[in-house]
């Protein structure tokens, strides 16, 4: 048996679709809303979704589905939530090493974002970002040594780009450049060995960091 979900398309019968930040689920004429999912980003609300569908199928009770996907915890390093400062959030992606993560990553923000990038490159192309960089980026803080590509590709697209000497700067530059409602993303689209050991590394000084401003 197929049933379907999307996040574009409204189902009269079975099947599941996101409309309005829920999921709606009917499946077997017993529908179901499920909101403030813990993970976000379209691809997380397609993974939210297909869970929620195969435990419906399953038989497992409403409230153990809409509980487990409202209180699920990421994995460390990957669109990580790490705290609110005066308003302020960060979010430590530092696990996305290339262009598809960090799409993700921006596509999933919904606040004016100042993204931390860099590092060493993998022979990136920028330019599948600049539409959601217009879209989401107010200021960009360079880190490591892809400093200049970074400001080549971006430098008509965002007014403030500046580069930061070690984390702990990268962080201070960024908290200075946010307002009360903007978010702070560490999504690096680079490797982390000019600066730090591995991307855990780059991504726990990134916590440390953010927890002594």
């Amino acid at each position: 048996k197929m049933i379907p979900f999307s996040l574009n398309k409204e189902f009269e019968n079975e099947g599941a679709f996101y409309k309005n930040n829920k999921i709606n689920i009917n499946l077997n004429n017993n529908e179901m809303t499920i909101q403030d999912l813990a993970l976000q980003g379209k691809h997380n609300v397609y993974n939210s979704m297909a869970a929620a569908v195969a435990s419906r199928v399953l038989e497992v009770k409403d409230f153990i589905i809409r509980q487990s996907l409202q209180d699920f915890k990421n994995i460390d390093h990957r669109l990580e939530h790490v705290i609110n400062v005066h308003g302020i959030e960060f979010i430590n992606d530092s696990k996305a090493t290339n262009i598809n993560s960090v799409w993700f990553a921006l596509e999933s923000m919904h606040k004016d974002t100042i993204w931390i990038v860099g590092g060493i490159d993998k022979g990136n192309d920028y330019s599948e970002l600049l539409e959601l960089v217009d879209e989401k980026v107010k200021a960009i803080v360079c880190i490591g040594q892809n400093t200049d590509n970074i400001h080549k590709y971006f430098k008509a697209h965002v007014d403030n780009i500046v580069n930061a000497n070690s984390m702990n700067e990268a962080v201070g530059f960024s908290y200075q450049l946010a307002e009360k409602g903007d978010v702070v993303l560490l999504s690096p689209a680079c490797a982390s060995f000019d600066m730090f050991s591995n991307f855990e590394h780059r991504g726990t000084e990134f916590k440390k960091s953010v927890r002594s401003l």
